[in-house]
């Protein structure tokens, strides 16, 4: 089992090279980039910051905007969302990027299969004009950690047999939705047929409604998660606590010692 891990932000474009190369230092090799609010990377610094990412071995991926409902009620909302995914593919293509993590859409008024249906089509869509497009990152729909947002380990899996699209693997967001358990053994089993996992990992409050906001990752939960993974597989953790960088490391400290025994 190979363990790569990295923070799930990328900084400035002006600052991007430099941190890249501070991550290599640390041992990473995987980095987030969070276009939570826009897509703020320009075709050219893309393929500068792809072939210096490249050089050092660290595989990127990226967030896409958190303004993204596959099944809204009103079909433009769906058009722009889907608009602003096909954005961050475009720029992950000149990145070198290998996912573009997004969450998918909420439940709204419509009954759960009804929501299903809807984004399962939507994505039909957007894996359609990928390929046309011959836009290189895989479409990886994140599994959720509020109950009333469509994103359950059981969608996302549906979602990756009857699209072919890629997924994120949200630990955190599992643990939340579930109150308390991380159901390791049930999601490795639903994404077995995924070449190497794309996982998001941190600590995290949670209530009644699941997830509240993300908290430094615990010792005993890295180990945890480090030792539930399976063997055979490429397996690239994205941190996204407050103190990410730190995190990560630890996180890398903690998979090198277990792996020593």
């Amino acid at each position: 089992m190979t363990i790569k891990f990295g923070p799930a932000s990328l900084g400035p474009v002006d600052e991007a090279i430099s941190n890249l190369e501070h991550f290599h230092k640390l041992g990473f090799g995987a980095c987030e980039i969070a276009f939570t609010y826009s897509v703020y990377i320009k075709e050219q610094d893309a393929k500068k910051i792809g072939d210096v990412a490249k050089k050092l071995g660290i595989q990127l991926s990226i967030h896409a905007p958190y303004y993204i409902n596959l099944n809204s009620a009103e079909k433009p909302k769906i058009e722009a969302s889907k608009q602003r995914i096909l954005k961050c593919l475009e720029i992950g293509t000149y990145l070198g990027a290998k996912y573009v993590v997004f969450h998918a859409g909420f439940y709204g008024k419509d009954s759960k299969e009804k929501t299903y249906e809807k984004i399962k089509e939507e994505i039909i869509e957007l894996e359609k004009i990928r390929k046309e497009k011959k836009y290189t990152p895989k479409l990886a729909p994140e599994t959720m950690g509020k109950i009333n947002v469509f994103g359950s380990i059981e969608e996302i899996a549906q979602l990756v047999r009857d699209t072919g699209c890629h997924a994120c693997i949200d630990f955190a967001h599992i643990l939340a939705r579930s109150h308390g358990d991380y159901r390791f053994e049930e999601t490795i089993r639903l994404f077995k047929s995924l070449e190497e996992f794309h996982i998001h990992f941190s600590g995290i409050e949670y209530g009644d409604k699941g997830e509240r906001n993300h908290l430094k990752t615990p010792t005993s939960d890295w180990k945890e998660l480090i030792e539930s993974l399976p063997k055979d597989k490429k397996i690239f953790i994205v941190n996204e606590s407050p103190d990410m960088i730190r995190d990560a490391a630890e996180g890398l400290k903690i998979y090198e010692k277990l792996a020593k025994k």
